[in-house]
């Protein structure tokens, strides 16, 4: 059976289908998300009832606090979970780093696939706030001599934009999935939106003469991107 595009689902088919990717490798998922709900419930029970108000009023208003801090317990706790099995899901398959960076919120440009070499190590490219970010994956040795040829290319041709390098990956050195987008937008905020639109139009020129660079071959999660509000946690 062919997955479904996460994007052609409603918000419940999204929710369903997170929550099977979820099970399947953190089988335990369902007990920590009730026992959530639980916890919440009788915090958001007990904060209501010490408000004032007696009574109907004051069980009902009770009984309201509990069933809203309950679901948000649980919602923020099945969040962090399902993004962690989504990383556990992608590690290790070709574009994983793509389809991690596809969780940056707007402000980013993300071009998957920049370089890419016959051992299937590849870089990707990131462009916000902190300039250009080069996310290389695969060996580390190799990655690095990858990384350094496609930072000379792009200096070339933005000269005035700070370029970064990323090692994503789980090697000395490298930065493991889960901690990669993180890690990117903590690079601080180095240039302003019209900075990056002049990037933008530069680069686009860069590709233009490189061309496109195909992806290598393998399983590419895509899932991930398309499914970000229910791993956020909303």
């Amino acid at each position: 059976m062919s997955q479904l595009d996460p994007s052609s689902m409603s918000r419940r088919q999204q929710f369903a289908e997170t929550y099977r990717m979820t099970k399947q490798a953190d089988p335990t998922v369902g007990l920590w998300v009730l026992g959530a709900f639980v916890l919440g419930a009788a915090i958001g029970f007990g904060l209501f009832w010490i408000l004032p108000g007696s009574g109907i009023l004051g069980w009902v208003m009770s009984v309201v606090g509990a069933l809203l801090l309950g679901a948000l317990a649980a919602m923020i706790l099945f969040g962090r979970r399902a993004q962690r099995a989504a990383y556990q899901r992608m590690d290790g398959q070709p574009g994983a780093a793509a389809a991690a960076l596809g969780m940056l919120r707007r402000g980013w440009k993300l071009e998957p696939v920049v370089a890419f070499n016959k051992q299937q190590d590849v870089v990707h490219r990131v462009v916000g706030p902190p300039g250009i970010v080069l996310v290389g994956e695969g060996n580390p040795s190799r990655v690095k001599a990858l990384l350094a040829s496609e930072r000379r290319k792009h200096e070339r041709v933005v000269t005035d934009a700070p370029v970064h390098e990323v090692q994503c990956g789980n090697a000395e050195g490298q930065v493991p999935l889960g901690k990669l987008v993180r890690t990117v937008t903590k690079l601080g905020r180095q240039v302003k939106p019209a900075q990056m639109t002049d990037i933008l139009n530069r680069l686009k020129a860069l590709d233009a003469v490189t061309g496109k660079v195909p992806m290598p071959k393998g399983p590419v999660p895509t899932s991930m991107k398309g499914m970000r509000g229910n791993l956020r946690g909303r």
